[in-house]
């Protein structure tokens, strides 16, 4: 179940990166980070935007994309007001949106030197195997399907009757619209 969990996370950052792409973020990175040194999320998705209101219209783009695909919202977003830095928390990986100048100020790439960076193209890759691996597990634990006979004609039970399609009667001219005609002067 660890494996699927992991697929599933792995599938909503995907989703936020691409996002992050089709809004012309920059130097997008995703860290990988150490579990023994924090508690708090697996992974980072950091971007950058070349101002606030591009900043806001990425999270937006974000947000709206896992709210469609996934049904999945943020537990809370830090930032959106003022776009230097906006902050989305989806529990198990955070999004950062910065501008170039707090991103320089913070650098919390320096700050996870322990964390490992991953590009998109790894990310889909890793996400490959482990829907390989997942299919190759299904297939291996479920049993054959039975194929069944294509019927040619339904079965009657011995002894029914059967009857020929009643015709159908031919139909007759209304008789109140004949008298309605009838009363116009």
């Amino acid at each position: 179940m660890a494996s699927t969990k992991k697929q599933h996370v792995q599938q909503l950052l995907a989703t936020a990166a691409a996002a992050c792409e089709d809004k012309k973020a920059d130097d997008i990175r995703i860290l990988a980070l150490d579990p023994s040194e924090s508690g708090l999320t697996d992974y980072f998705l950091i971007c950058t935007g070349m101002s606030d209101r591009q900043n806001v219209a990425i999270t937006d783009e974000i947000e709206i994309r896992l709210k469609r695909d996934f049904g999945t919202y943020p537990n809370s977003v830090e930032g959106r007001r003022q776009g230097e830095w906006v902050l989305m928390d989806y529990v198990d990986f955070i999004v950062h949106v910065f501008s170039a100048e707090k991103r320089a100020f913070y650098g919390l790439e320096r700050l996870r030197k322990s964390a490992t960076v991953l590009s998109i193209a790894d990310l889909n890759a890793e996400l490959k195997t482990l829907v390989h691996k997942a299919r190759a597990k299904t297939t291996k634990t479920a049993p054959p399907k039975k194929t069944a006979a294509k019927k040619v004609g339904a079965k009657k039970s011995v002894g029914a009757k059967t009857t020929a399609p009643a015709k159908k009667a031919a139909k007759k001219p209304s008789s109140k619209k004949v008298t309605a005609k009838a009363r116009k002067p």
